[in-house]
């Protein structure tokens, strides 16, 4: 499957680039942050909050083909 995994703010900066397209047999939002921290070490230690397709989403989540992956860096706000 493709999927469109896109970087922000220090998530950017950590993987050194905005987005990307990804082709995976990963299923779960489990499986593909364990993907992308083995590929980016610096995410590992990184806190974030995931939306697919525009929606925040927990890691028992079933990724869809062609999906867009957004990574969140904590945002402050009230």
């Amino acid at each position: 499957m493709q999927l469109t995994i896109k970087y922000f703010g220090m998530l950017a900066e950590a993987t050194a680039i905005t987005e990307e397209l990804l082709e995976t047999k990963t299923c779960s939002l489990f499986e593909l942050v364990k993907t992308l921290k083995n590929q980016y070490p610096k995410l590992a230690d990184a806190n974030f909050k995931i939306a697919v397709d525009q929606q925040l989403t927990e890691l028992d989540y079933i990724i869809n083909t062609n999906a867009e992956i957004a990574l969140l860096p904590p945002f402050a706000g009230g």
